[in-house]
């Protein structure tokens, strides 16, 4: 799955592709001998100013670029050239504006073909750009560029939707919009002669995993109390709760490493509750689990072969470069015994091995523990990556903030009990989850 920020640019230039070709129709039209169309022009460029130089090269300049650059040295040239033409463009777009109302005054043949080769310059211009940032600048970034790179410079692009584009066509692109959607000519997809086609109404993902009533002990006690829960496809849900709650020990349960006394699992619509454990990984339920559990004695890259001893050899070597891609430090140390790894690349190995088994359902029991927070935010990136590429996640966490914070669907659990349950930001305003979990 490409990085949020990349998807964002992609769309932002597709947006922009769809006014160059408006000014381009345009553009023949005068060619021709056309009358110009001076309120559309003007609603026109005052799109380009206001979003592509206003907002989306400066995420990309000081976002994007300045992290590429940091990485690697050799990409300057390349950046100070894109950067430039981004400086220029304002400048070109200002100096067509001049030649537009020159023409606006005076339609002389010598206005209007200083207008007509100002505009097919400025098209021109902006589409190779966007061509070289697609081109060469996104797979150089991909290449060299860090899962923390890119939390930061995908929470820059999506705080800012295209104005008139986007979702929401912000307030002060509104009046714009209405002007673009009444003058342009309906082939360039501008036009409002048709409704708007009506959105798709949400539908609730399939179950894949089903806990009914389920119940634990250990020895006399009694560890979950009738649980009840759902995970439906491509869905992240987290639990929380305090220590001793019973998180750990409910995903046990999932796993098959700990007996379930009372109560149901259905995966896939199939009882798996007195399924054993190893049978329950090659149905497609893997497990990173608390405290990572590394075999330390063993190189990196055997530790993740172990997690598709269940599968037959074929893709095995594709998926190691999978986690590699995911994970470079892995692939620089694969021969080291996996016990010479920090804390927080023991987690990412954690984590790789369980991905080595092509899971539907990916446990994550407690990834953030004991981990620096520079660390925390890297593997919290990963695990928003892997639920982005539809990847169903049960994220047990004692940071509740974080991983609510990202969950589609939270529960809280208490004394082995679920007491609360919704969606994973609403719970965050929860007061009683204020209280208890976020220090509120």
């Amino acid at each position: 799955m490409k990085p949020q920020a990349l998807r964002i640019i992609r769309n932002e230039h597709a947006s922009i592709e769809r006014v160059l070709s408006l000014l381009e129709h345009l553009q023949a039209e005068l060619d021709r001998g056309g009358k110009l169309d001076l309120t559309l022009f003007e609603a026109v460029f005052e799109y380009m100013r206001s979003f592509a130089d206003k907002l989306h090269h400066p995420k990309e300049d000081d976002f994007l670029f300045a992290r590429l650059r940091a990485r690697d040295p050799a990409a300057a040239a390349l950046l100070d050239k894109l950067e430039q033409e981004h400086h220029y463009g304002r400048l070109a777009l200002a100096e067509l504006t001049e030649r537009l109302t020159r023409f606006a005054a005076e339609d002389t043949p010598g206005n209007r073909a200083g207008f007509v080769e100002g505009l097919a310059t400025y098209l021109r211009r902006n589409r190779e750009h966007m061509q070289r940032e697609e081109t060469e600048v996104m797979p150089l970034a991909e290449a060299r560029l860090t899962t923390i790179d890119w939390a930061e410079i995908d929470r820059a692009f999506t705080a800012h939707d295209d104005p008139l584009f986007g979702g929401a066509v912000r307030a002060e692109f509104r009046a714009l919009h209405t002007r673009l959607t009444h003058l342009a000519p309906e082939p360039f997809g501008l036009g409002a002669q048709e409704a708007p086609p009506r959105p798709e109404p949400a539908r609730r993902p399939e179950p894949l995993l089903q806990v009914r009533g389920l119940t634990s002990h250990y020895g006399r006690i009694q560890a979950l109390r009738g649980v009840d829960l759902e995970i439906g496809e491509g869905q992240l849900v987290a639990l929380v709760g305090a220590n001793g709650a019973g998180k750990t020990t409910l995903m046990r349960c999932i796993s098959g490493l700990q007996p379930v006394s009372g109560g149901a699992l259905l995966f896939g619509g199939e009882d798996i509750t007195r399924v054993p454990a190893h049978r329950r990984v090659t149905l497609g339920i893997s497990q990173s689990p608390e405290g990572r559990q590394v075999f330390g004695p063993l190189a990196i890259e055997d530790n993740l072969r172990l997690g598709a001893f269940s599968r037959d050899k074929a893709g095995v070597a594709g998926d190691l470069d999978k986690v590699y891609a995911r994970f470079p430090i892995l692939k620089e140390k694969r021969k080291l015994p996996a016990g010479t790894l920090s804390g927080g690349q023991q987690q990412m190995l954690a984590i790789g091995r369980a991905l080595m088994s092509r899971p539907k359902l990916l446990l994550l029991d407690e990834p953030s523990m004991g981990l620096a927070p520079l660390l925390v935010e890297e593997i919290f990136a990963v695990i928003k990556e892997l639920r982005s590429q539809g990847m169903t996640i049960f994220l047990v966490e004692q940071n509740a903030a974080a991983a609510l914070n990202i969950a589609d669907v939270g529960y809280v659990i208490e004394t082995g009990e679920i007491v609360l349950s919704d969606r994973g930001p609403a719970l965050l305003e929860n007061e009683r989850v204020k209280a208890a979990y976020l220090g509120m």
